[in-house]
C-alpha cells in the first residue's frame, strides 16, 4: 500500500493506481496521519475503485478503521456514470447524529442543581443496551413515522414545528419507503423509539467555555458560559438490521453486475438498480427513524430542564446526521451535478449561502456539531465555502477511536472512569460500568486536534468549545 503524499500541512494524497478511479484525500496533520491505521489508507484506496465515484475518496481528520469505508469516510457517486450506493458506506447505525439545544441558562445555575438535574435526566431519558422503555406504536404509526421522521414526532406532541426548520432536510428524509423495511427490522425497534441506546451514544449538558467566531455564535444563539444540551444517537436496532440485510443483498447484486470488489465489505449496488433503489428507500426510512428518535429525546430533555428550571426556554440549535447517503447538488468541473454523497462518520457541513439552510444561518453557514469523547470538549463549527469544494460540504464528526472497546475495558475499569470524571466536576449516570469502560476518554483521539485540523484545512470553521457538566450514558 502506497504511503499518502503530503500536499499541505493538513492534507495528504493517495495517487490513483491499479483499479483506483480517483485519488484519495486524507485530511490530517502529520501527527494524526502517523496515528491512523494503515488500513485506513487501504480502505480509502478501495473506495476509490467503486464505479461512478467522482473527485476523490476522502478520510476526515477523525478517520479510523471501519466496515468497508473507513469511519470518517466520504465518497460521492454520479448515478449517470454507473454510480453505486454502498450500505457499508453509510454504516450500521444509519443516521446516527447530534442534536444540540440552546437553554439560555448560565452555567452557575446548572452547577447549583447539577446532581438533581443529572438524577432526573437519568430517570427520564431511557437508555442502555436493549432497553425497552420507549414508545409502543402500531404498524400504521410505524409506517407514518418511517415516512415522516421528526414531523411525525412533532405531530404526536414531541416538540414544535419550529424544530423542523433547524433539522437537516426539515426533519424528513424524502423518498423514504417504509415498505422496504423488513418485519425483522421493525421488530428490533419494539419499545426502542425514544431511547438513547448504548455504546458511544449520550446526552450531555455542556457549558459554552470559549467562543471563536462572534458573528456565527450570535447567529446560533450561543453565549459564553451559557449551557447547551447535546444528544448523540441514531436509528437503534432498526437501522442496524436494514444495514445487515442490504449488505447481504448487495454482495449478490455486485456479483450480478460484474462489479469487482477489492473488499467484500464494500458490497454495493448501482443506484439505478432495483436493489439500489430498495436500499435507498429503506435507508431513508431509517434516517426518519433516527430523526424521530432524537426529536422525542429532545422533548424529554426539555421537559426535564423546565422541571428543574421553571420558565426556561429551551430551543433547537440544529440536528445533523453523520451516517447517511444523501442526494445533493454539487459543483463539479464548472457545472452543477446531482450526486449521491456517502458520509460515514462524517458530518454534512454546508457553507454560507446554501439554499437548504435556515434563513438565520444562511449567512454564516450550517452548524456543524462535533461530539467529544466522554469527559472531553465538544465543539460547534460552521460549514465553509471552501469545504463545499474540498469535500462536498463534509467535515469530521468527533474524535475517532484509537483503542478498541475490548482494549478499553481491560485498561479502564468503569468505577475508575466515574471517579476520574467526578474529579473533573462532571456528573456521570450510566446503566453499565462496561459501557463506561468502552467509552473512556483515553480510548479516543484528541478531539481538539481533530477540530483544529478541520478548521485549518477549511473543512469547517470553529465557533465554540463546550465543556461537559453532566453525561448520561447507556
Amino acid at each position: 500500500m502506497q504511503k499518502p503524499a503530503r500536499v499541505s500541512s493538513y492534507m495528504h494524497r493517495l495517487e490513483p493506481e491499479g483499479p483506483m478511479r480517483v485519488p484519495g484525500f486524507i485530511f490530517a496533520d502529520d501527527e494524526l496521519l502517523t496515528d491512523m491505521e494503515a488500513d485506513v489508507f487501504r480502505q480509502v484506496a478501495n473506495v476509490a475503485t467503486l464505479p461512478g465515484i467522482v473527485h476523490a475518496a476522502m478520510a476526515m481528520p477523525d478517520a479510523h478503521l471501519g466496515y468497508g469505508f473507513p469511519i470518517g469516510g466520504v465518497g460521492a457517486f454520479d448515478p449517470h456514470q454507473g454510480g453505486v450506493v454502498s450500505a457499508g458506506g453509510v454504516g450500521f447505525d444509519i443516521a446516527c447524529g447530534v442534536r444540540t439545544l440552546v437553554t439560555g441558562i448560565h452555567k452557575d445555575k446548572v452547577l447549583a442543581e447539577r446532581k438533581t438535574l443529572a438524577d432526573l435526566l437519568y430517570q427520564n431519558i431511557p437508555a442502555g443496551l436493549g432497553t425497552r422503555k420507549g414508545l409502543k406504536i402500531s404498524s400504521k404509526e410505524m409506517d407514518r413515522m418511517l415516512a415522516q421522521g421528526s414531523r411525525w414526532a412533532v405531530g404526536k406532541g414531541y416538540g414544535t414545528s419550529s424544530d423542523l426548520k433547524k433539522t437537516e432536510e426539515g426533519g424528513t428524509a424524502s423518498g423514504a419507503d417504509p415498505g422496504a423495511v423488513s418485519d425483522k427490522a421493525r421488530k428490533r425497534l419494539d419499545r426502542e423509539l425514544g431511547t438513547l441506546g448504548s455504546g458511544n451514544h449520550y446526552l450531555e449538558v455542556q457549558a459554552i467555555q470559549e467562543i471563536f467566531d462572534d458573528s456565527a455564535a450570535q447567529a446560533f444563539g450561543l453565549n459564553k458560559d451559557d449551557v447547551v444540551i447535546s444528544i448523540h444517537c441514531g436509528s437503534r436496532g432498526l437501522g442496524h438490521q436494514v444495514a445487515t440485510e442490504f449488505i447481504r443483498l448487495m454482495v449478490q447484486e455486485a456479483a450480478r453486475q460484474n462489479i469487482r470488489l477489492p473488499d467484500r465489505d464494500l458490497a454495493c449496488a448501482p443506484i439505478f438498480s432495483d436493489t439500489g433503489q430498495q436500499y435507498l428507500g429503506a435507508m431513508r426510512a431509517a434516517i426518519n427513524c433516527a430523526l424521530a428518535n432524537r426529536q422525542i429525546l429532545a422533548h424529554l430533555a426539555c421537559e426535564t430542564f423546565e422541571t428543574v428550571f421553571p420558565g426556561a426556554r429551551v430551543s433547537m440549535l440544529y440536528d445533523v446526521c453523520h451516517n447517511t447517503c444523501r442526494e445533493e447538488d454539487h459543483e463539479l468541473h464548472g457545472r452543477s451535478i446531482r450526486l449521491f454523497v456517502h458520509r460515514k462518520g462524517a458530518t454534512r457541513a454546508f457553507g454560507p449561502g446554501h439554499p437548504d439552510l435556515p434563513a438565520q444561518y444562511r449567512q454564516v453557514g450550517q452548524p456543524v456539531l462535533i461530539g467529544g469523547s466522554m469527559g472531553t470538549s465538544s465543539y460547534i463549527m460552521t460549514g465553509t465555502v471552501e469545504g463545499m469544494e474540498l469535500s462536498f460540504g463534509s467535515a469530521c464528526h468527533g474524535a475517532g477511536r484509537v483503542m478498541s472497546r475490548k482494549q478499553a475495558v481491560k485498561k479502564y475499569p468503569g468505577r475508575q472512569v466515574i471517579d476520574h470524571l467526578q474529579k473533573m466536576n462532571i456528573e456521570v449516570r450510566s446503566h453499565s460500568f462496561k459501557g463506561l469502560s468502552e467509552e473512556a476518554p483515553e480510548a479516543y483521539k484528541d478531539v481538539s486536534r481533530v477540530v483544529e485540523v478541520s478548521h485549518k484545512s477549511y473543512l469547517a470553521r470553529k465557533v465554540a468549545r463546550l465543556k461537559p457538566m453532566i453525561c448520561i450514558k447507556g
